[in-house]
């Protein structure tokens, strides 16, 4: 008989590198479901692997309800169903629709800021150029006065 695998909170914590703290809420919403040996959590695989996504999908975007959604629907039927696969596919395309909007944003911020560069360069020579015509004017009158 094979023992399972299974990790502590600070083996996860160091693996993943997020806090410890940061765990502790996963498992406070319902994300992670460790067992317990008094006041020690005892992470499973499974744990992990959930971990694993919920870190993956956070920098996809997903909020931590969608993620829950996701984990409730594969916990009614492991091994995947229509009504899964559909909510996934939903959320995708939702994100990429929202990094598409992102990406929009970041083109017009970018030619805005060039825009503004572009005039605040051109104000600037405008006055350097002031600045030496004074500086010449001006250069004979402070030698006269000298």
């Amino acid at each position: 008989m094979s023992e399972k695998r299974t990790f502590s909170i600070s083996e996860l914590s160091q693996e993943f590198d997020v806090t410890t703290r940061s765990i502790r809420f996963y498992e406070d919403q319902g994300l992670l479901k460790p067992k317990r040996k008094g006041q020690t959590r005892i992470f499973s695989t499974k744990d992990r692997v959930r971990l694993k996504l919920i870190l993956r999908g956070k920098r996809m975007g997903f909020s931590l309800a969608e993620t829950k959604e996701l984990f409730d629907l594969w916990d009614e039927t492991p091994t995947g169903n229509e009504k899964q696969l559909k909510k996934m596919l939903k959320i995708l395309e939702e994100k990429r629709a929202q990094l598409e909007q992102q990406k929009n944003d970041i083109a017009q911020a970018e030619m805005e800021m060039e825009t503004a560069e572009a005039r605040c360069r051109e104000a600037l020579a405008e006055l350097q150029k002031k600045k030496q015509v004074m500086g010449l004017t001006e250069a004979p009158e402070e030698v006269e006065e000298t």
